[in-house]
């Protein structure tokens, strides 16, 4: 009975160890997985998909020129098809929508603030809708599909 009792007193503690042993990690927040530099991968304008990474009949070939770098201190550098570069800070509106603000110089229309909707989001890819109608590409709401570099 003594030795019944020590081994399942030896077994209980082993589950218990391993058990506070394996601490599960707390998903990563949205400003932290978001916090990167990112480039097209795909991009739509309205309805019409004007460029894919790496296409040979892309509409828009200067998409490959697109970059959104998003510091964790909350700073941002948005770079359009065009070549033309923005500087300003993000911030999130809840865990759905990006805010480009204080962009100078300001892009076409915007005020100096661009906003986008996050679709999806993961460790090396983010799905963004800009909010308003951009401009520079017929006034088409455009998706854009980022990867890390």
């Amino acid at each position: 009975m003594k030795k019944t009792y020590t081994l399942l007193c030896s077994i209980l503690l082993v589950i218990t160890l391993v058990t506070a042993g394996c601490k599960k990690n707390s998903p990563k927040s949205v400003s932290e997985r978001i916090a990167k530099s990112w480039t097209a991968e795909s991009v739509k304008e309205g309805t019409v998909v004007v460029y894919t990474r790496g296409g040979a009949g892309n509409i828009r070939a200067e998409y490959s020129n697109f970059k959104l770098v998003l510091n964790s201190g909350g700073t941002a550098t948005y770079t359009e098809f065009d070549k033309n570069i923005f500087s300003g800070s993000w911030s999130l509106d809840g865990e759905t929508t990006l805010i480009l603000s204080g962009l100078t110089p300001q892009p076409s229309g915007s005020g100096g603030t661009v906003k986008f909707t996050i679709t999806s989001l993961d460790d090396t890819k983010v799905v963004l809708t800009r909010v308003d109608a951009s401009p520079k590409t017929g006034n088409t709401i455009n998706q854009y599909t980022l990867s890390t570099q």
